[in-house]
């Protein structure tokens, strides 16, 4: 949510039962955002589900108490909700530190405004890094997408001139002496390799989606195989199941072929490690609860986290690893990833990376039924 949409928000007060408490502002409880209903002089009214997680506190030990206390600046708030008492502003919004029991204080955007009932004030809160991985989400959708047209027109535009550049080449290899055929050979065996590049491009496009159950452990364990017969010294593949994940509708082999991609790459950067016998991988699953990833929210989404304890990725390609073409690696393809984020895409989920020498995460989030 851009921000607390005032409008929005006296509709759902409104709409609620003008009878104080839960009833009347149970719709809040349905939003990802911190949001508690205050009276002017700080006294908690409401507070939601939300902001009861992040300040680890329970709702009925929060209603009732000052809430310009949970800040480490309460000045602020307090003079904050003054002015919406006293009409000078409609909304007014600053950035804060929001004190949480037995945790760091959390970098919080504060939106005060008003509501229709005079004397009381709504407070959303934005976390600060809750924001910049929306942001990023949003900034991964958006790439995604315009690498899939990219991708696609560049294919066609390249497809067309091939079979007329490798059949003139046989042509001209028929015509030739033969001493001169081995330059007919290179054009034609490079024109195969572009081939070979494009059908990979367009893969993901031409290929049916193939709905049925999905168990993700059973597509962690295919993948384990295949990357320990390839690479089987050296490599440890560890797993951290969460046995409870419901299966769900997806493309099985789509999804072996994305995880595979990830966990490819990963062996490969591990090189080093095979041959000092301590390279990693670790397969490790979770359940989320009501997460918001690409501009949508779940009530439940799956997590696959692909762990290894490589070199991590480069910094100069850190922000474009999953572009087309862009490779870590002398000799690499640069389409693993954007592959892979396809794949996933198709799924209506998302890959996250964070990387650092010694600890690189590729985090694949699917929605669960």
């Amino acid at each position: 949510m851009d921000g607390l949409n005032k409008p929005y928000f006296s509709a759902v007060l409104a709409s609620s039962s003008p009878v104080s408490g839960v009833s009347r502002f149970q719709s809040f409880d349905l939003l990802a955002t911190l949001v508690a209903v205050v009276r002017t002089d700080g006294t908690v009214v409401f507070a939601n589900a939300a902001l009861e997680d992040a300040l680890g506190i329970s709702r009925r030990t929060i209603e009732g108490s000052q809430l310009p206390e949970c800040f480490t600046e309460p000045l602020i708030l307090q003079n904050a909700l003054a002015g919406a008492g006293s009409n000078e502003f409609a909304a007014l919004r600053y950035d804060a530190w929001l004190r949480r029991l037995n945790h760091e204080p959390l970098p919080v955007h504060v939106v005060v405004a008003q509501t229709d009932t005079p004397g009381e004030a709504i407070v959303e809160l934005l976390p600060l890094e809750q924001q910049a991985k929306q942001d990023r989400e949003e900034r991964l959708m958006d790439q995604a997408q315009a690498n899939k047209e990219l991708i696609r027109n560049l294919a066609h535009e390249i497809k067309n001139p091939l079979g007329g550049i490798r059949g003139a080449a046989q042509l001209l290899q028929m015509e030739i002496d033969k001493d001169l055929t081995e330059y007919t050979q290179v054009i034609i065996h490079e024109a195969d390799r572009l081939q070979t590049l494009v059908d990979r491009l367009l893969a993901p496009h031409r290929r049916p989606h193939l709905v049925g159950d999905v168990n993700i452990h059973e597509v962690c364990e295919r993948v384990r195989s295949l990357i320990l017969a390839e690479f089987p010294k050296g490599l440890w593949v560890m797993r951290d199941y969460d046995i409870s994940i419901p299966e769900f509708r997806g493309d099985r082999e789509q999804l072996i072929q994305a995880v595979l991609n990830i966990v490819h790459n990963a062996a490969q950067a591990l090189a080093e490690r095979m041959v000092a016998g301590d390279a990693q991988i670790t397969f490790k699953t979770r359940i989320a609860r009501q997460v918001t990833f690409g501009k949508q929210r779940y009530r439940l989404a799956l997590e696959l986290h692909v762990i290894d304890n490589g070199p991590g990725v480069p910094d100069s390609i850190k922000d474009r690893i999953f572009y087309p073409l862009v490779s870590g690696r002398e000799g690499g393809s640069g389409l693993g990833l954007t592959l892979a984020q396809t794949f996933v895409q198709q799924h209506h989920g998302l890959i996250e990376c964070e990387s650092r020498p010694g600890f690189t995460d590729f985090k694949i989030l699917i929605p669960l039924p």
